[in-house]
């Protein structure tokens, strides 16, 4: 349904540069590294992209966008890097690992505070979780998992954290934290709202308001090392394209303005 309803975008959707038609005259690949909050909505992205370019494979590995960098860093054949915030590709710049201008924001997201579906409703705001009848909250691992270090600065904005801190669940990436409430192996999480919206299994009691953690962008660059740095930024291109534009939307991403050239 949803390839149906982008496809007549296409005509406007695929990038028209000279560069992009040779991409599209050529075989090959592009190996992309995304933060794993955004797979649902990657995978459709690409299958519209593979219409258009129908002889360029497409590879993506999804992860926390801390444990994607480190890997870039440690020498992963990646061309694209697409993370949730902005820390994990400071870092890729101020090592030189990013192509020279290929940097730019693509997406927003929320933060949200979700319970298992079938929970009794009594958590309905961040303050709650200091219930007794909570005992485990899922969050990603601040450390190295983007949305955990958005939930890690707004339960500080709230004086949350401390008091929290036995019950805190840290995980691997966000994917993981939804799965946990899911299964009722946590009271509540703090996930993306795109992860809250494309499950039934959880509800969203509470919205983290934006002054209360650094703002929550997706930013995508081109890797320096890229064996094929043109097939990269075209395939860039794309995800800001009206095509890919109706599918982030659909799965509830804030889309981010595409600067006039």
């Amino acid at each position: 349904m949803l390839l149906a309803t982008a496809l007549p975008a296409l005509t406007q959707g695929p990038p028209q540069s000279a560069d992009c038609d040779r991409v599209r005259q050529k075989s090959g690949r592009v190996l992309v590294a995304a933060a794993a909050s955004l797979q649902p909505a990657l995978q459709e992205t690409t299958a519209l992209y593979r219409s258009a370019f129908p002889r360029q494979e497409v590879s993506s590995s999804f992860a926390a966008s801390g444990v994607l960098a480190r890997q870039i860093e440690q020498g992963a054949p990646v061309d694209l890097f697409l993370a949730a915030a902005e820390g994990p590709m400071d870092r890729l710049q101020r090592q030189g690992l990013l192509e020279p201008g290929s940097r730019r924001s693509l997406l927003t997201n929320q933060l949200v505070l979700i319970t298992p579906r079938s929970a009794p409703a009594t958590i309905r705001r961040f303050a709650d979780l200091t219930q007794a009848s909570v005992r485990r909250i899922a969050i990603g691992e601040p450390l190295t998992v983007p949305a955990g270090d958005y939930a890690r600065q707004t339960l500080r904005s709230l004086r949350l954290w401390e008091r929290l801190q036995p019950k805190l669940l840290p995980l691997a990436n966000v994917r993981a934290v939804l799965t946990a409430v899911e299964l009722g192996n946590a009271e509540a999480g703090l996930v993306y709202r795109t992860d809250a919206q494309g499950s039934e299994r959880v509800q969203t009691v509470a919205i983290a308001s934006p002054h209360l953690h650094t703002p929550i962008r997706y930013p995508l660059a081109v890797l320096r090392r890229s064996s094929d740095p043109q097939a990269a930024r075209c395939y860039a291109d794309f995800l800001q394209s009206p095509a890919a534009q109706i599918v982030f939307r659909r799965f509830g991403f804030g889309l981010v303005p595409v600067p006039s050239r």
